[in-house]
């Protein structure tokens, strides 16, 4: 195996090994394996995995830890726990008594059932738009990444916030794309006037709440930019939709502009506690996705699990508090950590960082938080920027007061040993 450059496992991070010289796809693996096992050797990776289903706390498996441990679970995106919600689990168990446990096909052979039906006529009644205007995909990454490949060519540009998610840019591969610094509004309009009389679709990209910082897009100021130089506007917003609003419509209801926005991206396995995502648009939009997006053509479709997600998405309106203690939650724990001295840069959600900008010193917290009780993701490249390392903590509506306070007063013991502050 021979390699032209050496990498220095020490200061590498995954993108030296994205593409190395002189290496083909076996050597190369064989060569990641090895800078793999140099972390775990020295403790700067660790691969865990929990023994129960989604909530506060989890039984957390490492080599980090003697045995099994019981921890408080910072790490799920289950934001309302509706995946442990009596009456979705129930709904879930009704539609595999009806229906069985698979689709059997993808969705023009035979796989589009009544329950899919239902679930897309529900997502179109949630967001207030007309029969046959959304669509459900498998997940929400390939509802992202099937969308955009079946409506941009290369005739087209896609205009992208460059803090979206790695399924929007898999999308825009066989289209021209255009990047613009995070909600940076000088940036995208100089790249929307660039680009308005020399593309035939320019579709401007945004999220609504960005998945790694936790703060929201500025979709008011990008709205009227991209209707001032005749551009359409998507929204992925995964992690904002039945969370952010007053009645959790996502950041789109924050800014009063459900009716507006041309593609609505969200997914089915955050706060609806299940899997899968759906597109939202107009029904000639949907229509030309069902006949033109390979990924829905001829991938096999949700199971018949799914009809909890029918009950699910009922629960936003008729249980409105889980949003509330959720909204408790995140002001209480953002305000300790802010007492502590913590970075958490513009977090207006459930996701809030904690940033600590080296990747080692970010593995070792991380570490240190599993040991004394506490299961939080250490999140490093190609998460964020290689300068970038943080502790990613997602919180839930069932997060005592209990579980926050011992997460902050951990935190206050390790920063007696390591400094939380971001390094500069």
């Amino acid at each position: 195996m021979k390699i032209n450059d050496h990498i220095d496992f020490a200061t590498a991070s995954f993108k030296e090994f994205e593409n190395i010289a002189g290496l083909d796809m076996v050597d190369t693996a064989k060569y990641f394996s090895s800078y793999i096992n140099y972390m775990k050797e020295n403790q700067h990776l660790n691969f865990r995995f929990v023994t129960q289903g989604c909530g506060p706390t989890a039984i957390v498996s490492s080599a980090f830890l003697e045995k099994p441990t019981e921890c408080i679970s910072l790490v799920s995106n289950d934001y309302l726990n509706f995946s442990q919600h009596p009456k979705v689990k129930a709904a879930a168990i009704a539609g595999i008594e009806k229906y069985g446990t698979g689709a059997g096909a993808s969705p023009l052979i035979g796989g589009h059932h009544e329950y899919h039906v239902a679930l897309e006529d529900k997502i179109c009644k949630f967001f207030n738009r007309p029969e046959g205007s959304s669509i459900v995909f498998t997940t929400g990454y390939t509802a992202n990444s099937a969308t955009l490949l079946s409506l941009l060519k290369q005739e087209d540009c896609a205009i992208v916030d460059m803090e979206v998610h790695a399924s929007v840019y898999e999308g825009l591969l066989n289209t021209n794309v255009k990047r613009f610094p995070h909600n940076s509004m000088i940036h995208l309009e100089r790249a929307l006037a660039d680009a308005e009389n020399k593309f035939r679709t320019k579709l401007v990209i945004i999220d609504g709440v960005y998945s790694q910082n936790g703060d929201l897009a500025t979709m008011d100021e990008i709205y009227a930019l991209t209707r001032k130089y005749g551009a359409y506007l998507m929204v992925d917003d995964a992690h904002g939709i039945g969370v952010m609003g007053d009645t959790g419509r996502g950041v789109m209801e924050v800014y009063n502009l459900l009716d507006k926005v041309d593609i609505i991206a969200g997914t089915l396995s955050k706060a609806f506690g299940h899997i899968g995502g759906f597109i939202v648009s107009t029904p000639e939009i949907i229509n030309y996705l069902r006949y033109q997006s390979r990924q829905q053509v001829f991938s096999s479709t949700s199971t018949p699990a799914s009809f909890g997600l029918l009950k699910a998405i009922d629960l936003i309106d008729e249980e409105p508090y889980w949003r509330t203690r959720l909204r408790d939650n995140v002001n209480y724990f953002k305000n300790g950590l802010l007492a502590l001295g913590v970075d958490i840069g513009a977090s207006s959600s459930p996701i809030i960082p904690i940033k600590i900008g080296d990747p080692i010193r970010t593995a070792q917290i991380s570490r240190m938080l599993l040991q004394r009780g506490v299961y939080a993701n250490c999140i490093v490249y190609p998460g964020v920027a290689k300068k970038d390392a943080r502790i990613r903590t997602s919180l839930m509506a069932t997060h005592t007061k209990e579980h926050l306070d011992k997460v902050l007063n951990t935190l206050a013991d390790i920063s007696k040993l390591v400094s939380l502050k971001k390094s500069r």
